[in-house]
Order: C-alpha cells, then sequence, then structure tokens
C-alpha cells in the first residue's frame, strides 16, 4: 500500500513538471537568455523571485522554495545549451495518427521517419514552419515530449491549456500559439514539423527526488545538516578480530578513521578525499566492512554467553543414547529424506554458472545481508570503482579476498566492466533460456524475460553499481526491498538534488565521498550557478559545520607538487605516504626547468576567442607547450606515450588547438603519444608529467572561470613527478590562489620568465646553467643559493629580472568547458 502511494505521488510529482515545462515560450526564452539582457533582467528584478541556497532549512516548504525556481532556471538553460552552442538544428515531419487527452494533456500518437536520433523523455519543439522561413515569426508552436516510442511510431504528451504561473499549476494563463496548436495535434492526417532540444530524463529525476524530501530517509538531517540523534554503543557494528587486523594492517590512520565511523551507524558519513589519497581503497574498505559487520550487541551476547558455567559433561555412554535418538540411521535404519528422491532432475538442483547465475557462498554465521547501492553522478567514475573491485575484490570475516555478487546497471560502461553489467547479464542469461525452450517460445516472451531477469539479478546483488541519474530509473521499482547502505562517490561533483534521487530506493545510512575543492558539479544556467544551486549535498553539509573525515596521507606526488595545494586547499593537512619522495625522483630533475613544480610565466602571451565561441585559445601558449614537450620527450623517449605525459587546459578549443599543432607540428595523432584534454576531462586521473595551460592573458580583463580553485587544485594535482604551468604571471596575479602559486614558485626559485624563440630557452647553454651540481643535497630545487626569476631574452642570454606587474582591474565571464558526464 505504501509503494502504491509512493507511486501515485511521483507520478503526480511527474506531471506538474510536465505542466510547468511544456506550457513554456520558446521564442521568449531565447529572448530572455541574450547575453545582453542579462543586466537588464537582473535590474527590472526579473530574479526576484529566486532565493540563494542554505546552509540549513527550516522545512520542507523553505527547501522546496528555494531548490524548485533554481532547477526550473536550470531546465530553461538546458533547452537552449543547443542554441547557445550554434549546433545546426534538424526539422523532422511528422504525421498525426490519432490523438487522445488525459488529465488536462493531449497525447498525440505521430509517425515520423525512424530516426535514432529521438528517444523516450526527449523534449521536441513543434510547429507549423520551420523558424527561420519567411520574416514574419511563426505564431502556432509547443513543446513535446516523447512518452515513448516503437520503431516510427511515437506518442507525445503536450500540454495546451496555457502558461502555469508562479509554478502554480492551478494558476493557468492561456495563449493564442498554444490554442493554435491544438488542432495540429487532434486532427488525423495533419502534418507538422518537429525539432529534437534536449533529454529530460535525468532533470525530472532530480525534479522528482528533490520534490519528495518530505518523504525520504534523514528529512531531518537533510534540511538541518545535522544528526539529531547521538549514535548509542548498542547502534555500533564491529568486525571480526582478522578482517579487523587485515583492514588496520593496510589502511593508514585517517582511511581507517572513516571505516570507523561508517561502522558507529552514523545516518551520513561525509570523507573528503584529497587527489592522491587512496579515496577508491577506502571505499573497498567500508564495503569490506559493512558487507562483513555485525550489530555490537551480538558480541556482547557472545561474550556474555561465553562466562556462563556450561551443564556438565555427558559420558560416553550417555552421549551414545542420545546419538540413536537424534540421528537413527547412522545405526542402519534409513533415512526418510533419503525414501523420496528426485526423477530425472525433477524438483532436483540444477548446474549452475557465470557470475549472474553462480550463488554468493558466504562461510558465516552471522544473519545479516547488507545490500549496498553504489552511485557517481558521471559513468567514468562508476567504472574505476566496480574495476578496482573486480581487480581487487572485498574481504570476508576470515580476511580472504572474494568477489560478491554484485551488478553494473545503466548505460555507456567500459569494457573492462562488461562481465558484470546488466545487458551482458540479461543477454548470457537468455542464452542459457533461450537453449532449453522451443523456437515457438522463444519468439513470445523476450522482453517479458528480460524484464523478469533484469528484476532478478538486481535483486539477487549484493551490491548494484548505478550514475546518480540511473538509480532514478523504473528498474529500481521492481525491488523486493531497498537498500541499506548508499555510497556514493565523486559526491562533491554533483548538485543536490541529484544526489537524492538514489536515497529514494531507501536506505538506513548515507556514506558521501569526495573532495569540495575538486572540480564541482556541472551547472548549465548562470542564474542558477550564481544562486549556489552548484552548491552539492557534501559542500553544504561541511559549510554548516556536520563532521568530515578526511583522508591525508597522499601516495601519489612527488612533495615539491603536493605542497602548494597542502597549504592553499587543506589547511597544510596533506601528509606524503613512506618513500613517495624515492618513487617520484626522475632523471629529468636533473634541470629546475623540469622539476616536480615549475611555472613558466609566457610574457607575449594574448588570448583571444574563436568566432562564435564561448571558449578561449592563446597561441603563444601552444608553440611554448609544445617546444618544451620536444625537447623533454626528445631527451627522454620514455615520456613518449600518453600513459605518462599529459597536456591539460581549462578550455575546450584551447584542447583543440593544441590537438590540431600537435599534428601540424610532428606529422602524428597525439592521442597515442601524448593525453590532451580539459581539467574537467582529467578528474581523478593522474600521470607522470602534466603541462598545464592557463589560456587567459590579457592587460584589463579578468581570468574566467580559470578563478575557479577547484579547477585550478584538480589541474596542478594530475602529475606523479612533474607538474609544468604555463601561464601569464601578470594576468593570474589578479586572483589570489593564482597569486600565491606564482609567488610559491618565485620563492622556491622554480619561476621562469620566457620570451621568443623559446627554443633558445632549451638551448644546451640555457639548459646547462639550470643543471642542478650533483653536490647539492638530494637534487632538491629549493637547496639552490637565491630566490630570483630567470628570464630568457631572444639572444638566448641568461640573467636575473624581477618585474613588477600591472595587476589590472579583474573583469570575468563564465564559461563551460569540458567535463564527463
Amino acid at each position: 500500500m505504501a509503494i502504491d502511494k509512493t507511486k501515485i505521488e511521483e507520478e503526480s510529482c511527474v506531471l506538474r513538471f510536465y505542466k510547468i515545462v511544456l506550457g513554456w515560450d520558446y521564442l521568449r526564452l531565447v529572448k530572455e537568455s541574450d547575453k545582453r539582457n542579462f543586466d537588464k533582467n537582473a535590474s527590472e528584478g526579473r530574479y526576484s523571485g529566486l532565493k540563494e541556497v542554505k546552509n540549513t532549512y527550516k522545512d520542507v516548504d523553505d527547501y522546496l522554495g528555494t531548490f524548485e525556481p533554481l532547477l526550473f532556471e536550470e531546465v530553461k538553460a538546458q533547452i537552449l545549451q543547443q542554441k547557445d552552442e550554434e549546433e545546426e538544428t534538424e526539422w523532422q515531419q511528422a504525421i498525426v495518427a490519432e490523438c487522445s487527452e488525459i488529465d488536462g494533456f493531449h497525447l498525440p500518437m505521430v509517425i515520423c521517419s525512424d530516426e535514432d536520433t529521438i528517444s523516450q523523455n526527449d523534449l521536441l519543439l513543434l510547429s507549423t514552419k520551420k523558424f527561420g522561413e519567411g520574416k514574419q515569426l511563426p505564431s502556432t508552436y509547443a513543446f513535446a515530449l516523447i512518452e515513448h516510442r516503437q520503431q516510427d511510431k511515437i506518442r507525445l504528451r503536450l500540454f495546451l491549456k496555457g502558461e502555469v504561473r508562479n509554478f502554480n499549476t492551478d494558476d493557468v494563463q492561456t495563449c493564442p500559439r498554444l490554442i493554435n496548436m491544438l488542432p495540429v495535434v487532434t486532427e488525423v492526417q495533419r502534418c507538422f514539423y518537429f525539432m529534437k532540444i534536449c533529454s529530460l530524463s535525468t532533470i525530472v529525476r532530480e525534479y522528482v527526488a528533490m520534490r519528495s524530501i518530505g518523504s525520504l530517509p534523514f528529512k531531518d538531517l537533510i534540511l538541518k545538516a545535522a544528526e539529531t540523534d547521538n549514535s548509542s554503543s548498542d547502534r555500533e557494528w564491529k568486525l571480526s578480530k582478522t578482517l579487523s587486523d587485515f583492514i588496520e594492517s593496510n589502511l593508514n590512520k585517517s582511511q581507517l578513521e572513516a571505516i570507523h565511523a561508517g561502522l558507529s551507524r552514523k545516518s551520513f558519513v561525509l570523507i573528503q578525499g584529497p587527489p592522491g589519497t587512496g579515496k577508491t581503497q577506502t571505499i573497498l574498505g567500508i564495503l569490506s566492512a559493512i558487507l562483513h559487520a555485525t550489530p555490537a550487541r551480538v558480541h556482547t551476547n557472545k561474550e556474555k554467553l561465553a562466562g556462563i558455567n556450561p551443564r556438565p559433561e555427558l559420558t560416553k555412554e550417555e552421549k551414545l543414547y542420545h546419538l540413536k535418538k537424534s540421528s537413527p540411521w547412522l545405526f542402519g535404519i534409513p533415512n526418510p529424506r533419503d525414501v523420496i528422491m528426485p526423477i530425472d532432475g525433477d524438483d532436483g538442483f540444477f548446474p549452475m554458472s557465470g557470475n549472474e547465475m553462480k550463488p554468493e557462498v558466504i562461510n558465516s554465521n552471522r544473519k545479516y545481508r547488507v545490500r549496498v547501492l553504489v552511485c557517481a553522478p558521471s559513468n567514468s567514475a562508476l567504472d574505476e570503482i566496480v574495476f578496482r573491485l573486480l581487480k581487487t575484490g572485498v574481504r570476508d570475516e576470515n580476511g580472504c579476498a572474494y568477489n560478491p555478487k554484485i551488478v553494473r546497471i545503466g548505460l555507456k560502461a567500459h569494457h573492462s566492466v562488461q562481465s558484470v553489467s546488466m545487458d551482458y547479464l540479461v543477454e548470457k542469461k537468455l542464452a542459457g533460456v533461450d537453449s532449453q525452450v522451443g523456437d515457438k517460445q522463444k519468439q513470445g516472451n523476450v522482453a517479458k524475460d528480460k524484464d523478469s531477469i533484469r528484476a532478478s539479478i538486481l535483486n539477487e546483488a549484493v551490491i548494484v553499481f548505478s550514475t546518480l541519474s540511473f538509480s532514478g530509473s523504473m528498474l529500481f521499482s521492481k525491488l523486493n526491498h531497498g537498500f541499506d547502505v548508499v555510497v556514493i562517490d565523486e559526491a562533491a561533483q554533483a548538485i543536490e538534488p541529484a544526489t537524492l534521487v538514489p536515497l529514494a530506493n531507501g536506505c538506513k545510512q548515507v556514506f558521501l565521498v569526495g573532495d569540495p575543492v575538486q572540480l564541482p558539479a556541472t551547472v548549465i544556467s548562470p542564474i542558477a550557478e550564481k544562486f549556489g544551486y552548484g552548491m552539492s549535498l557534501f559542500k553544504r553539509f561541511q559549510m554548516a559545520g556536520y563532521p568530515v573525515q578526511m583522508l591525508k596521507t597522499q601516495y601519489r606526488m612527488n612533495p615539491e607538487i603536493r605542497s602548494f595545494p597542502s597549504k592553499e586547499f587543506y589547511d597544510e593537512a596533506l601528509e606524503d605516504g613512506p618513500d613517495i619522495k624515492e618513487q617520484t625522483k626522475r632523471s629529468w630533475h636533473q634541470y629546475r626547468c623540469f622539476g616536480p613544480f615549475c611555472f613558466f610565466d609566457i610574457h607575449e602571451g594574448v588570448e583571444s576567442q574563436p568566432s562564435g565561441s564561448g571558449s578561449w585559445i592563446n597561441v603563444n601558449e601552444v608553440d611554448f607547450v609544445l617546444t618544451l614537450y620536444g625537447n623533454l620527450v626528445s631527451n627522454h623517449p620514455e615520456l613518449k606515450t600518453s600513459d605518462r605525459l599529459a597536456i591539460i587546459s581549462p578550455y575546450r578549443h584551447q584542447v583543440k588547438l593544441f590537438r590540431e599543432t600537435f599534428r601540424a607540428t610532428f606529422g602524428v595523432e597525439s592521442d597515442k603519444i601524448v593525453d590532451i584534454n580539459t581539467v574537467d576531462g582529467f578528474q581523478g586521473r593522474e600521470k607522470d608529467v602534466a603541462i598545464f595551460s592557463c589560456v587567459r592573458a590579457s592587460k584589463d580583463r579578468g581570468i574566467g572561470f580559470v578563478s575557479d580553485f577547484r579547477r585550478m587544485n584538480v589541474g596542478i594535482t594530475r602529475a606523479r613527478s612533474s607538474v609544468l604551468v604555463v601561464g601569464s604571471a601578470s594576468s593570474l596575479k589578479r586572483d589570489e590562489h593564482w597569486k600565491n602559486l606564482v609567488e610559491s614558485a618565485e620563492q622556491r626559485d622554480v619561476y621562469f620568465k620566457v620570451s621568443k624563440p623559446y627554443a633558445n630557452f632549451f638551448s644546451e647553454t640555457s639548459l646547462k646553467s639550470m643543471e642542478l651540481r650533483e653536490s647539492m643535497p638530494e637534487n632538491r630545487p629549493e637547496d639552490i643559493d637565491g630566490n630570483v626569476a630567470m628570464d630568457i631574452n631572444a639572444g638566448g642570454v641568461i640573467h636575473t629580472q624581477l618585474e613588477e606587474n600591472d595587476w589590472g582591474d579583474g573583469g570575468g565571464d563564465f564559461g563551460l568547458d569540458g567535463g564527463d558526464d
């Protein structure tokens, strides 16, 4: 009954969303989005109804009053994203076959060419004529949603009653363009045009989760960002001594503290994982712990029972008497269970094989079977955890590795985790079923079989892996029971409504694992971003004072790389793992300009914006970086692989220019020998050497979203042995964090001012002057006396020079480049 009620509430919520969005006027949205009107709209109070995201909320109405308007601003931005990117729009033609009406919506069935470009939950723009034809603006158009499709037949949903005002679905204002659409979609054989705008699948699920806040687990905790009841000792879970000893010997102190926080059964456990601190290993440790922990009271009862005096020991004759009574078949009398045997396998057991069929075998006395849902915002982040689990397994109560029954659901599974993807398991299971039934039966219920198999696999799995969005799909409604624990990786990279989606499946405990000072969530709307919609639930909890377990020992970076981010972003909390300095020492460190950390100030760097793009490029930085790259790999050919060396930039057009220039310069495609990508595309990844191109360089403008310290942190922490930062110091120093980075490079004598021709910087004479003397202890760059900046002029003459930089006034712009979603 409760499930039916929840389903009704969810359907009502979805219909509310459709009424609001489908009534919008596309051309008005285009006009309002014009950047030239942004300041005007703000001054006229157009955004006066929006509220900033707060750390805490007094009740559900306060929460919804903040998030709902911002979510709809994001919907508008997603609708207009195609126009902003100036992608060519393709109009298609459709014919109305029939039309019905229900709940105030019109549901026409239309016929169109079988295009693979549109699918369920896509938002379409319908019109009687193509936009742009003729001078007069169209007067008959409306949004429509694809309810479902089967080959060339598509069921659409339209709301033609009018536009909803102030999010009140009872207050609907009629408008001519929607009224004019009525005969178009209801008249059989009527022809019209449509164009795909975007998919609404993800944001609808986020909307449903947000509107369901009142019925979600831990509602009060989410609103107040504070634990309401203190964990008592009888709520705690404990590990067997063997498993506990194994975990303690394989994890460091801060990782253990995170696991113990989870075993205390706190409702929400926040774990911050700075770069290289073993976040994924900690998640695997958490899975081992929560899958094999038992309540503390069970341990207590065992201890009490152990202290009770046992009954008197039986004599040998008494034991034999009781054995005859309990097991007479041991003394020649037939076992009653052996009298009735299966005939030809009927009622017997069939052999099982493969991951999807093999029963989970756990040698355990415990009576608790915890089910876990593991989520991440992106497919790549999710597959990283799945791959690691398949590779290493989890540990049971005896500390032995085993692979629990798992399934990875959703789209775009990486080939390395294909063996546990839902689609693969379903096809494998179907193949086994088909071999046992006749052709006639095969043709009948394939779709039905697939649904039942999916539900069976999902219910049997101990750990289910899904993206945040897909955890809100209909597949999860088929669960016989929910999840005990939800683990969300990269939680700081997800907006709050997205984080709520998996909680709707029910759970008793939530782990949020991420790092608020690495990449933020992707938000398309600059308006929603301005009001804090991009803040993650992790960050909001942290700002409200909720306790965070921070992983502090890093195993990735040379200490010279770790030094700055630790001081700038982590309050000097990061520590180096054992021998990390020796492990990351490389032969090219003999030159200061190829040391663990360097900053190259490109004096003549000029930023520019390609026509029709919101992105930026810097040609001089491209020239210098490729000169640096060529010199480095020619002397150290082991770096000539994309596995070891990366070129990173915040802007996608700079990345594109790097790839094109690389091909023109070296005569080969870059992807095989160097990894060139955006900062967003490098989240969670690492290389031996990373060259970071900052791009922005102007006398009077700001530095755009390069000023986002989270992107800065990700960019400079991808390298194990050397991070080489290239940029315009005078422009970057207008930002406080970049100013600190440049000054850090100056203080450590690894700041280099470079002028054209760049090849002179890497001349034999220049490199000789920057070579570290062998007598210096451990070849550490900061052990060199002096604190000067190297300036290499066009003639290749080296001299010391300290320059005053004209910082100018910082402007600002909005950019959204890269990403991995």
